[in-house]
């Protein structure tokens, strides 16, 4: 009896020093500077949020925030990479749903998004933007469908990479539409836009943060967004279910994320801090230009929030019979 009371005295007494340890952590961070990993090719959705983020964190923190592109695997090289780091605060990742929430897409991953990474928050959601370029045939969303629909196969569809949300958003419409489109991978919306503008593609479902300053650049064309409304900075450009697909809406979102071992104090100090910033008059004027919509959330919404995305995603990913390796 004496020694089983020893022994829970004891483990009460770790639970309590690494307790201790975590918050002393947290109240000492950051002391070096943060590696911001974007899993994904410069000038995408990702990317644009992951320096936002370090900009704004820096002047804060008195440290720098660098943003480290590590793209590939639709983005699970560098999750994987933050997966495995020590849960210090000094290795971060800017995550997708193709990360977070569609990665049973992948049958050979060698981590467990699900575990071994963990939110500090989802930093913003926003509808894509269905694009084509500026000279395409395609006046209109009713244009593409009709196309589409004549040519099962034959149109060509850029995406950020194979389980991406830009992929995810556009095997949704496949399905709830009935069609069937080519799909060619890149490794970040920006080198697809690349594509796309140059005609090499004929229709991307891009981010609304990457795609629209082409569009008010004249190289692209908005033929419809994927969001269940229409979008106040596009009025003029209807919904995809208004345009020709009853109930469709699909929408992308972006995270801060952390490895799994980080301490709660610490994920709570990242989650207000990032907070902080994101309610700053600038960043608000620059969410609003980008498209996108932000609500303040904790570390546990955002948890929820993933697990009811994962449900939703793995229905596309069942039906689709999306397999990647």
């Amino acid at each position: 009896m004496k020694k089983t009371l020893l022994k829970i005295w004891g483990r009460s007494l770790l639970a309590g020093l690494l307790s201790l340890g975590a918050v002393a952590m947290a109240q000492d961070y950051p002391n070096k500077p943060i590696r911001l990993v974007v899993p994904f090719a410069p000038a995408g959705a990702t990317d644009i949020l992951g320096r936002i983020v370090s900009e704004r964190l820096a002047p804060i923190y008195g440290q720098s925030v660098v943003v480290d592109n590590k793209p590939g695997a639709s983005g699970h090289l560098g999750a994987q990479l933050v997966a495995k780091a020590p849960g210090d605060g000094y290795t971060l990742l800017v995550g997708t749903i193709g990360i977070h929430a569609a990665h049973a897409s992948y049958r050979k991953l060698n981590y467990n998004p699900a575990t071994e990474l963990q939110p500090v928050m989802i930093l913003g959601e926003a509808p894509n933007l269905v694009l084509v370029p500026a000279n395409s045939p395609y006046r209109t969303f009713a244009d593409f469908l009709a196309d589409a629909k004549a040519n099962p196969g034959k149109i060509n569809y850029a995406s950020a990479g194979p389980g991406s949300s830009v992929h995810m958003v556009t095997a949704l419409f496949e399905l709830a539409s009935g069609v069937k489109l080519n799909h060619v991978p890149y490794k970040g919306s920006g080198p697809a836009l690349i594509d796309l503008i140059g005609g090499q593609v004929q229709v991307m479902f891009d981010n609304m943060s990457s795609g629209m300053p082409h569009v008010q650049g004249g190289k692209l064309r908005a033929l419809a967004v994927t969001g269940p409304k229409r979008d106040p900075r596009f009025p003029n450009v209807p919904t995809i279910a208004e345009a020709g697909v009853p109930g469709y809406s699909g929408t992308s979102w972006f995270t801060l994320a952390a490895p799994g071992s980080m301490p709660p104090a610490l994920v709570d100090k990242l989650n207000k801090d990032v907070q902080r910033v994101l309610a700053s008059p600038e960043v608000v004027a620059r969410y609003d230009k980008l498209g996108i919509n932000y609500t303040a959330n904790t570390p546990a919404e955002a948890t929820a929030f993933f697990k009811s995305e994962t449900v939703k995603w793995n229905r596309v990913i069942e039906a689709a019979n999306l397999q990647l390796d």
